[in-house]
């Protein structure tokens, strides 16, 4: 695939992780003198943490100096718009949730970048699937996805389950199993999955599908079961739990990624530089510890394979967004 890509993102705030003093040797491994990682989303959060995991690593390998860049608002969409207009000389890499690029073009009508021509695959990031959970609303003798699902249908006031943001992969995964199990859950969006889970340990839904990883800070009390997972196979993370497909709801199979990119117009020699230095930080021992602690496997690729798997998630996201009929305002 030729190297003509570019992204997109708009204002927001930054903040600077200090870097330690380099060896000789680190200096001149340098390829850039300072490097800005622009995430669109808020400092604390799952994005952000990778972010900063990713510039503590890479700041010893490719550049002097490294930045997380935090251009929050649109769901993401900001930090991506940003790229179209920033330098394209391998100082500025942006990561972001694969939703971005693979869904949203399905779902907004007038999209303000082009995910295939305004960025530049470098490498992917990592990858986590989601979960399927429940909370003080459902009885404690419910543990799988059928038999919420027929709780469910008895109970149209109580179907319903929450999502991290309207749009997101686990909004549309909530969605599939809605259909696979006829139960008609209403769909209820929040902003994050934390608050959806607070509100399910509260008893205000009867059900979040959220990323496995923002579940597992809940599950040693008890007050959150997680019912199936949306992996092709089961997760490490939560090995006793059961796939969905596994429950007989056929077809009901997603994960996540983040993928990172530099702007369309980036040299072929940045891109392979910036990919040397990502697969090297993401084969840290420190960094696959500290990715799994939040629900995440670390796990890098060629500028090529990111490219065909967002190529491949834009066609499957297609039609499931139009059978679930959703666009976003």
């Amino acid at each position: 695939m030729a190297l003509t890509r570019r992204a997109l993102v708009k204002g927001g705030t930054a903040s600077i992780l200090l870097p330690p003093i380099l060896s000789h040797e680190a200096m001149a491994q340098a390829v850039v003198d300072t490097l800005k990682i622009v995430t669109g989303f808020a400092a604390g959060g799952t994005s952000d943490t990778v972010c900063r995991r990713l510039a503590d690593a890479l700041r010893n390998q490719y550049a002097r100096t490294a930045l997380v860049e935090n251009k929050t608002g649109a769901g993401g969409q900001i930090a991506i718009v940003s790229m179209k207009t920033a330098p394209a000389d391998g100082t500025v890499l942006l990561q972001t949730p694969a939703s971005m690029l693979t869904i949203y073009p399905h779902i907004y009508k007038s999209l303000q970048y082009d995910p295939f021509k305004d960025l530049m695959p470098v490498s992917l990031a990592c990858n986590f699937e989601f979960a399927l959970g429940v909370g003080a609303k459902v009885p404690a003798t419910i543990r799988t996805v059928p038999e919420f699902l027929a709780w469910a249908k008895d109970r149209p006031a109580d179907a319903n389950f929450g999502s991290p943001a309207a749009g997101s992969t686990p909004h549309f995964t909530g969605e599939m199993i809605s259909r696979a199990g006829n139960a008609k859950l209403q769909h209820v969006a929040y902003r994050g999955t934390q608050p959806a889970i607070l509100d399910l340990i509260g008893g205000q839904i009867s059900s979040v599908c959220g990323p496995i990883g923002d579940f597992m800070p809940h599950l040693s009390g008890g007050k959150v079961r997680l019912l199936g997972v949306s992996g092709a196979k089961r997760s490490r993370f939560v090995p006793d739990v059961p796939t969905f497909v596994e429950q007989g709801l056929k077809n009901v199979a997603t994960e996540e990624w983040f993928g990172l990119y530099l702007p369309a117009g980036s040299s072929a020699e940045r891109v392979q530089q910036m990919n040397a230095a990502a697969r090297t930080a993401l084969a840290r021992q420190d960094v696959v510890d500290a990715f799994a602690v939040m629900g995440l496997e670390a796990k890098s690729s060629s500028p090529a394979e990111l490219a065909e798997l967002q190529r491949r998630d834009t066609s499957r996201w297609g039609p499931i967004v139009k059978a679930v009929g959703f666009t976003a305002e």
